[in-house]
């Protein structure tokens, strides 16, 4: 799979860093975004000291700003020659909370980051591979995409919902067009996209954590094998999940004889 091109926003912290070191293990080309530029150049720096620095690259990107999506293919363009896989990775979760208690801005972010940003994703790609003949085109989906419905998460999983029905409907648009569109669903990992809404909180974390400790992996577990899928698929509008149903349902029958413990017990450093 060596010369895969692969773009990804968000791509610089959690499961976006993790999705682009698994890439780069498998000698594709990366191009990661995010909105601090310092972020950025970290990641960048780190990911090129575990492998060819000739192959990754960074670009902020604000994914709710149509013209930083397009310049963040335009970007990528210049750099690797064209784009392969695209992956809107760029969100931002929340804490369990009612909704009449949650900020107003808060709830807009979430909604133009988590649902917008994708839109612009998906829009600026689909352009360009069309015009390639060719490419993938990837939502990180999650809580709310199916399922039932939690209570506290209602922000968040409602844009975890409409993002799949914008993969079901993309896909359906690309059909004959040579590319294709699917859906990440990781899981629960061990990312600041959990952790830090709990930051302070310890009496919220004490009740969440078993709970979390039972149905969460690591990164650089369940990268690896999201990418595998990726690189192998031919087919349009699949879902990858790694915490299917018969994962989940293992899980827990086997909670009373397995005691897992990814996440620490206490978020005060």
């Amino acid at each position: 799979m060596a010369g895969m091109r692969v773009v990804i926003t968000g791509g610089a912290r959690g499961i976006g860093y993790g999705l682009a070191r698994a890439f780069l293990e498998r000698g594709a080309s990366v191009v990661i975004s995010g909105r601090r530029p310092e972020t950025i150049e970290k990641a960048v720096r780190d990911l090129a000291a575990e492998s060819d620095s000739g192959r990754i690259g960074g670009e902020r990107c604000d994914v709710t700003s149509l013209a930083q999506v397009q310049g963040l293919w335009d970007y990528a363009v210049e750099r690797m020659g064209g784009v392969d896989i695209w992956i809107n990775n760029a969100g931002i979760g929340q804490g369990v909370s009612d909704l009449d208690a949650m900020d107003g801005e808060f709830i807009a972010s979430i909604v133009d980051t988590n649902c917008r940003g994708a839109l612009f994703g998906c829009k600026v790609a689909l352009s360009g591979m069309k015009r390639q003949g060719q490419g993938a085109i990837y939502n990180v989906e999650g809580l709310g995409s199916k399922g039932p419905i939690i209570r506290g998460m209602t922000v968040y999983a409602a844009t975890k919902r409409a993002l799949s029905y914008i993969t079901d409907s993309v896909a359906l648009e690309t059909r004959g067009t040579g590319v294709l569109v699917g859906a990440l669903l990781p899981g629960m990992t061990v990312t600041d996209l959990i952790t830090a809404q709990y930051e302070g909180k310890p009496q919220e974390w004490a009740r969440v954590r078993g709970i979390f400790n039972i149905l969460s992996d690591r990164v650089e577990t369940v990268c690896p094998w999201l990418v595998e899928r990726m690189l192998a698929n031919r087919k349009n509008g699949v879902r990858f999940n790694w915490l299917g149903t018969s994962r989940t349902l293992g899980r827990f029958l086997s909670a009373p004889f397995v005691k897992r413990s990814v996440y620490p017990a206490s978020l005060d450093g």
